[in-house]
């Protein structure tokens, strides 16, 4: 049996369509396709159930992925790598949002050489949308979201949850007892422009929603897309703004910003370690992997 037909077989059982095995493959659609049928005529079995939308697997294709995708994957591995190469040079490329990124995942993965597990690193930043899209098209070996991927080709694991705080500069603080506002008091909290990183106030009005159960209604914005900078316009006096704990953790014991309400149950978002179906049988990802996972349980 054709290894090249094996491949593109397994390729398509993990993304779900042939369209995206094609770019996986950087092959075209229709040699894809003319691949899968070859095999399919070869085995004297239909292998998958063409929909609208992509392809599920029939239960012989499923039990043929199951035998065939390890030793494909250990090939791969071979192929990729070379037999004299090790793990330290290999390049592992990350994606991820950025200040997360930038701020927790890189310091983790940089501080491996250490160990004795150094590899070569390149991280990209970018929307969920865009990072998953360049993860399943094979631009990316590693991905941080927030978002889950439901289904084929790609596999999440919970990494941490991140806790958001409603901050201020002590002058605002002032305006009100810190720390016990509450929903019949947001009125007060409303007078203070907002600053955020889009025009859509995405944090602010996710704290509002979870905390006051309402929107909000704002005196005013700025906007700065990147959440060091709220942070430093936070600082500076600019007005009142939802950050994620760990980023502003400096800043609160230094007094520079206050945390205007402490819930009972602060707004959480949960980040993702993505990866594509089959690419933990690298070990410079699948060490990056484990790495990170270690590195989380001190980020709570």
């Amino acid at each position: 049996m054709d290894l090249a037909l094996l491949r593109t077989f397994v390729t398509v059982h993990r993304a779900g369509s042939f369209t995206r095995a094609a770019a996986l493959l950087g092959l075209s659609q229709p040699a894809v396709t003319s691949q899968i049928r070859t095999l399919e005529r070869q085995l004297g079995r239909p292998l998958f159930l063409r929909q609208a939308r992509g392809v599920t697997p029939t239960t012989i294709g499923d039990e043929l992925a199951h035998k065939a995708a390890p030793h494909l994957d250990a090939l791969v591995e071979i192929t990729e790598t070379g037999l004299d190469e090790d793990f330290s040079s290999r390049t592992l490329h990350l994606a991820g949002p950025m200040e997360f990124t930038s701020e927790r995942v890189v310091p983790a993965l940089t501080a491996l050489p250490r160990n004795g597990q150094s590899f070569a690193l390149r991280a990209s930043f970018g929307t969920a949308e865009e990072t998953l899209e360049g993860l399943a098209a094979g631009r990316h070996d590693l991905a941080i979201s927030t978002v889950r991927p439901r289904g084929a080709p790609l596999s999440a694991t919970p990494l941490c949850d991140e806790e958001h705080v409603l901050v201020a500069a002590p002058c605002w603080a002032e305006r009100f007892d810190a720390g016990r506002v509450h929903p019949a008091g947001v009125s007060e909290l409303e007078q203070i422009p907002v600053i955020e990183v889009h025009e859509s106030l995405p944090l602010v009005s996710r704290y509002w929603a979870s905390v006051f159960d309402s929107r909000p209604v704002t005196a005013g914005a700025v906007v700065v897309p990147d959440l060091r900078a709220v942070l430093a316009c936070t600082i500076a006096g600019a007005g009142l703004a939802v950050l994620p704990r760990y980023l502003c953790t400096a800043a609160l014991e230094r007094g520079d910003v206050t945390a205007l309400h402490e819930p009972a149950v602060p707004p959480l978002r949960t980040y993702f370690l993505v990866v594509r179906n089959g690419a933990l049988a690298m070990p410079h990802v699948a060490r990056a992997h484990e790495a990170l996972q270690q590195a989380a349980t001190g980020w709570c």
